[in-house]
């Protein structure tokens, strides 16, 4: 089984980036691949609770992050850096996550077999 991690640069609303990373990563484990998430820099806002992107003229892809166990996508970083940067934490988070450290993060990566970055 192939080992992917698929990470998330940028915010969650003005670029299709974190829709087409979310809709990859569910594809890719559909077909059976280990799929883990990282979430680092502003796309770490994708996580916060009580979003309304629909207000804003924005798809509500978001949502879908509810999916991520039926996928069997137990794996989901959250860059610490990226969260004190931000003057977030893992409470606001609308899913469960692991804080990861910079050392954690290329630990990670050392593990799978192919990154892919949205």
């Amino acid at each position: 089984m192939k080992k992917l991690c698929i990470v998330f640069k940028q915010a969650p609303h003005g670029t299709a980036h974190g829709r087409e990373g979310l809709d990859f990563a569910l594809l890719s484990a559909s077909f059976e691949q280990e799929v883990s998430l990282l979430f680092t820099g502003e796309a770490v806002l994708t996580l916060l609770k009580n979003q309304d992107p629909e207000s804003i003229g924005c798809k509500d892809y978001v949502s879908t992050l509810g999916a991520l166990p039926l996928y069997d996508i137990d794996t989901v970083l959250v860059c610490l850096d990226s969260l004190l940067e931000l003057g977030l934490n893992n409470e606001e988070l609308r899913i469960s996550t692991l804080v990861a450290t910079s050392d954690e993060i290329a630990q990670h990566f050392n593990q799978v077999d192919e990154v892919m970055v949205f």
